[in-house]
């Protein structure tokens, strides 16, 4: 398990900077200008009302799981001013070892968390707000991001909280999530090759994510828990790949220290297995944001356009609450980094 961003549920480690100018390193901002949404950013407008920090930053990140850190990162090396808002308690937080991010192979995303945060502490011009975004809303050519200690101004803002989410209703599920209960596939996979396999979920997606994990393993089980959808064409599908789908409700899962054993159904018969990978049900968490009245698509996420700019006009988004959704830790990344520089660009007038 180790799609990328926290839910709101922002990370952060709190550190201080040199005092704060108005105007961004860099040079001065661009001439004022009307712009369409997702265009380049209107120049900032004198400072007004009452906030806690005179300061108006180029940028609030509001969310420290990869995508915002890496973001942060590109945008202190292009000298911009960016506040970063979070509060470190990641959805991803139990995973013990992430994978696929190159030179950081197996290493736990809380621990890649604090390796980032490290590196932006060379750069004075990030600042960490450890705490939770409450509110978002726009004052003419800047925004006032409220959060739990105080308000801030800022001239954009780039949301990667990331999402939350809801597990199937099971006992003792959460005992081995993150050690061997899993969510995501193309994370975590490869430590179960040819191993006797579990895919449970309750939604209507389960064939095409059978599918998927059968890369790893043809020895699978699906559980749909009784109301998990698989067409008769589907189960045929899955049939023909050797996966099986089992359609009893699942009571619980058993294990001991050494990892998940089996699958319990609901009559008390279990069903070996040493692993299992669960379809669990997401929400954005972006209600501190519903004043920007941000486009999102049927299945709750943002909507942006191939280089992070929302709906709203010098509003961002990267990470896990874009579509398609849940995501590597280094994809998120690499999102963070493309959004930083269209943020740069942007406030540049390019």
């Amino acid at each position: 398990m180790n799609p990328a961003d926290s839910p709101n549920v922002n990370d952060a480690a709190a550190s201080t900077v040199p005092a704060n100018s108005a105007v961004p390193a860099g040079g001065s901002a661009p001439a004022k200008s009307a712009v369409p949404a997702g265009g380049a950013v209107p120049a900032r407008s004198a400072v007004q009302g009452d906030v806690s920090d005179a300061t108006v930053w180029d940028v609030v990140i509001v969310g420290a799981g990869p995508a915002g850190l890496s973001a942060a990162l590109n945008l202190a090396r292009a000298r911009r001013r960016v506040l970063v808002i979070d509060s470190n308690r990641p959805r991803n937080a139990v995973t013990l070892a992430s994978h696929g991010f190159l030179s950081r192979d197996g290493v736990s995303p809380m621990e890649l968390r604090s390796l980032g945060r490290d590196e932006l502490a060379n750069y004075p011009e990030v600042e960490f707000r450890k705490t939770v975004a409450t509110a978002i809303v726009r004052d003419g050519d800047e925004f006032v991001v409220t959060d739990r200690t105080g308000t801030s101004r800022s001239r954009t803002i780039l949301l990667t909280t990331g999402l939350t989410e809801k597990l199937p209703a099971l006992p003792s599920l959460r005992t081995f999530y993150g050690t061997s209960i899993h969510s995501c596939v193309a994370c975590d996979a490869y430590e179960y090759a040819d191993r006797p396999i579990a895919l449970l979920g309750e939604t209507d997606d389960l064939a095409e994510r059978a599918i998927h994990l059968s890369q790893w393993s043809r020895d699978l089980i699906v559980f749909t828990n009784g109301i998990g959808v698989i067409t008769a064409a589907e189960e045929a599908t899955l049939a023909a790949r050797g996966i099986t789908v089992d359609r009893r409700a699942v009571q619980d899962v058993a294990g001991d220290r050494d990892g998940l054993s089996g699958i319990v159904l609901a009559g008390g018969e279990i069903i070996a297995r040493e692993a299992m990978f669960v379809r669990p049900l997401w929400q954005s968490g972006l209600g501190y944001a519903d004043a920007l009245d941000l486009k999102s698509s049927a299945d709750g996420l943002l909507v942006v356009d191939t280089e992070g700019r929302t709906s709203a006009p010098s509003v961002y988004a990267a990470g896990d609450s874009t579509s398609p959704g849940p995501q590597q830790l280094i994809v998120a990344a690499g999102a963070g980094a493309r959004t930083a520089n269209a943020i740069n660009r942007d406030l540049l007038g390019l």
